[in-house]
């Protein structure tokens, strides 16, 4: 069998290694330690954004937020349909409701109107929703402003799942640093990883401050164990940390390979019909291209689906995806509200991502060319 190409594998710098040895030469195997202070303080830097903590998932991240902005038993939270599941999770973590908002056609991302929308409903039926989750799918930033302008109005917290958007601005600014939070995945696919592992951002340094003391089973100052509430073991371990500092040192590399495999597609496809990506709108928005993804209108290249195209990798052992499922559809969330435009559940049916790892070989480039003019006939 020929190798795997997978859809987004881990992909090292070589100096992780460094920051692992120092650990275990200082003995700093323990929970916490200098790399995961290193981490937290160059993160900070990074993103030009007050406090960050270091946990074990970006779940973990989402969890800790709703529970610092006070979200309770019945609560709505409006939420990203088209998304993975690890963004709507917390909120029932929660025993809250996720309550739905469908896709815009330019970035994917949450719908504007759709959310002030929703926002307008729940208000009159008398449960106005208590937090904003805005996913940055794929990488591509959401309408970072119309978005926050709408939250403002209605004076509702803003929680940004930049899972899959570290290295992503708007207008600049890194995405992650609009809302009251901002959570990040460093899990082995993302665009650098630890292992497994997340974080979560705020310029509000009592908010991480309390995220801090949440996540490390909430012990209360005293000589012995007391605990005052109901604490987390979400903090990140000082080897995993490790692991992350020698991976940040290299993201702006990872971004900018992610962006010529972009590239690399369009010029592949650019003379087959029917096909179609997620783009940059405009000047504001710049993307990691964590993933690359294109629909495919069969209607226009003769029956070719994207579900024709993907087992066509598969036969020659290469991993592609269709895009999320919705939430909405999903059979754990189908009862719970939704305010829809039929985009997403479209984008479901015709979308497929694309092997977009920044280690892709030359060889693995010639492979994945060749399925797609085998089966474009090209």
């Amino acid at each position: 069998m020929k190798q795997k190409i997978w859809l987004s594998s881990p992909h090292m710098s070589g100096n992780e290694i460094k920051y692992i040895e120092d650990a275990f030469k200082e003995n700093w195997v323990a929970p916490l330690g200098p790399n995961v202070d290193g981490f937290e303080n160059e993160l900070s830097e990074y993103l030009n954004v007050k406090s960050v903590a270091a946990l074990a998932s970006g779940t973990a991240a989402l969890h800790l937020a709703l529970i610092i902005l006070g979200i309770k038993k019945d609560d709505e939270v409006l939420v990203s349909s088209f998304t993975f599941s690890a963004s709507v999770n917390p909120i029932v973590y929660q025993c809250a409701v996720p309550v739905f908002i469908d896709s815009e056609k330019d970035t994917w991302n949450m719908s504007p109107e759709l959310l002030e929308k929703a926002i307008k409903d729940r208000i009159k039926k008398g449960k106005k929703p208590k937090a904003i989750i805005l996913v940055h799918l794929y990488g591509m930033p959401a309408k970072v402003d119309e978005i926050m302008q709408i939250a403002e109005k209605y004076d509702i917290p803003v929680v940004e799942d930049a899972a899959e958007a570290l290295g992503s601005t708007f207008k600049g600014k890194k995405l992650g640093t609009f809302g009251t939070f901002g959570i990040l995945s460093f899990n082995g696919n993302k665009i650098i990883t630890t292992s497994g592992g997340g974080a979560l951002l705020s310029d509000n340094e009592k908010y991480i401050e309390k995220a801090r003391f949440l996540a490390t089973q909430a012990r209360d100052a005293a000589p012995h164990y007391q605990h005052s509430e109901i604490g987390y073991n979400y903090r990140m371990s000082n080897i995993v940390a490790g692991i992350g500092r020698a991976q940040l040192g290299i993201l702006n590399e990872r971004v900018e390979s992610r962006r010529k495999n972009h590239e690399f597609y369009k010029n592949i496809f650019r003379n087959i019909n029917g096909i179609s990506f997620l783009e940059e709108p405009n000047s504001d928005f710049y993307s990691n291209f964590w993933l690359t993804t294109i629909l495919i209108d069969k209607e226009k290249n003769g029956g070719i689906s994207s579900e024709t195209l993907r087992l066509a990798f598969e036969k020659e052992n290469i991993e592609t995806r269709p895009l999320w499922k919705p939430m909405h559809l999903q059979p754990i969330y189908k009862k719970y509200p939704k305010y829809l435009n039929g985009v997403s559940e479209k984008l479901f049916e015709i979308g497929l991502c694309l092997p977009s790892g920044s280690n892709l070989t030359e060889d693995d480039k010639t492979r994945i060319k060749n399925v797609i003019k085998e089966t474009f006939k090209i």
